[in-house]
């Protein structure tokens, strides 16, 4: 498997708070890659920096060989990457339609784009259902499930999800993560960014563990699901 995404000595500063020190990553495709720790370990701020929207002091982010600290936020979307935010983000006094075709604003393959809307659509039967609401109504796990069909809509060949279970009910983590389980069968690359330590190891290839933001170690998911320092520290254990 080549490698999709490669995050070399990364560094990123809040103004004088040092908040990500030399983090080195890669995604290889069709992998499921898991980014676990502590709040404020600095999870999030990788993948803003990634996507462009955090500017890195230093570092290196190469996507398919391009490197992406130089490109604009919004071309990195019709690279063939896409960003499903903590907090889901969707636009509240937009229907669930407008949304989704919000994530296709970047194509020109209409369809490609009509194909697309129909999969969202098959693969949560919620938001045809929904279709016409505003998405501000929905419930949080709607909303998420209407995050991430307008990231797929984007048609990516990388995900990025922060924190897709954040909020939701045990039952709707379950349906969330083999959401993301299907979307990578099916071919698209995952980086996901999670506190529910446990689910995200359970379905990673790999994974990171960060601290105050710096990686302490790395392995394959269903390795470090067993590791005794990942249990006491993630998992209750």
């Amino acid at each position: 498997m080549k490698e999709i995404l490669k995050v070399t000595g990364l560094n990123v500063n809040y103004g004088a708070i040092h908040a990500i020190h030399d983090v080195s990553l890669t995604v290889k495709e069709g992998e499921i890659v898991s980014l676990i720790g502590a709040n404020g370990a600095g999870k999030t701020t990788i993948l803003h920096t990634i996507t462009g929207l955090k500017k890195a002091a230093s570092g290196s982010v190469l996507f398919d060989g391009a490197e992406l600290l130089t490109i604009e936020p919004y071309k990195i979307v019709s690279m063939g990457m896409a960003h499903v935010p903590e907090g889901r983000h969707v636009f509240a006094q937009m229907t669930v339609t407008e949304n989704l075709e919000m994530g296709a604003f970047s194509r020109k393959d209409k369809e490609g784009v009509r194909q697309d809307m129909e999969r969202v659509l098959e693969r949560f039967p919620r938001l045809r259902e929904r279709s016409r609401q505003l998405a501000g109504t929905l419930s949080g796990g709607e909303q998420q499930m209407l995050a991430v069909g307008r990231a797929l809509m984007s048609h990516p060949r990388i995900l990025l999800l922060d924190e897709p279970s954040m909020g939701l009910s045990p039952l709707l983590v379950k349906e969330i993560f083999a959401t993301i389980e299907t979307v990578n069968r099916e071919g698209v690359t995952i980086l996901l960014v999670e506190q529910n330590a446990k689910m995200a190891l359970s379905i990673a290839s790999r994974a990171y563990v960060l601290e105050t933001g710096s990686v302490v170690m790395e392995g394959e998911g269903k390795v470090l699901l067993q590791d005794d320092n990942v249990r006491k520290a993630y998992l209750g254990a």
